[in-house]
């Protein structure tokens, strides 16, 4: 698993340059935090107010999220890179308020290496969306030793296929579903606020959960007011 955050809204230069020379006759601090995109945000939710020029918008923002004001965060996007597998990318494509981009096994072929393991965890029969991780340690052992040797066989299939040129789109049918892919992600700030708040509880599936948790990370450190403000 991996993430990284690679792209945000940033404002348009001849914008901020056309900002920056009204502020400057007109006195208005706050045009200095516009260059951030929480800045913008603020900017833009102020539109309808005479208070353009405070040069704070912490209270601002939080207060538009807890009244539920979350229109403001659709002003700002957010792309991240995730690598994960298969079994993991189905769970995150399920969200529709974002855009997706994802490695196409019909278009490129994949090396021995591509797999993740999963750690043994014992079904949680009270709850069937939580998994206990007490199992033991050779029965974790042995697991991995499992899907390692079904890795193997499915791979040694997969590769038969492509040496007998068969298509990549047919051969992929034989590989397993931690199979790992990479896949890029983007969305506003308002559906980053709930995708974390979904997938960070503990119905989510751990390998999932780790995921959101490290996105959740990123966020708080490039959006330290709005993460603030969300509670986190």
């Amino acid at each position: 698993m991996e993430v990284k955050l690679i792209a945000q809204t940033r404002i348009d230069q001849t914008y901020l340059e056309e900002l920056m020379a009204k502020a400057k006759d007109d006195e208005l601090e706050f045009i200095d935090n516009v260059q951030s995109l929480e800045g913008l945000i603020a900017y833009v939710a102020r539109v309808s107010s005479s208070k353009q020029n405070s040069p704070t918008y912490a209270g601002l923002i939080k207060f538009c999220i807890e009244h539920g004001h979350w229109s403001i965060l659709e002003m700002g996007n957010v792309s991240f890179e995730i690598v994960t597998t298969r079994m993991i990318s189905s769970q995150i494509l399920r969200h529709r308020s974002f855009s997706f981009q994802e490695f196409s096994q019909r278009y490129q072929s994949l090396d021995e290496t591509g797999i993740e393991l999963y750690v043994a965890r014992r079904q949680d029969r009270k709850n069937r969306q939580n998994s206990i991780d007490d199992v033991p340690d050779n029965i974790k052992k042995e697991w991995e030793t499992r899907q390692l040797n079904n890795w193997k066989r499915s791979f040694e299939d997969y590769k038969w296929a492509l040496d007998n040129k068969i298509a990549k789109e047919c051969a992929r049918a034989v590989l397993p579903l931690q199979t790992t892919t990479k896949m890029y992600m983007n969305g506003t700030l308002r559906s980053w606020v709930h995708y974390v708040k979904l997938r960070c509880d503990g119905a989510t599936q751990k390998e999932h959960r780790d995921i959101a948790n490290s996105i959740k990370e990123k966020l708080k450190v490039n959006f330290p007011v709005i993460s603030e403000a969300a509670g986190w």
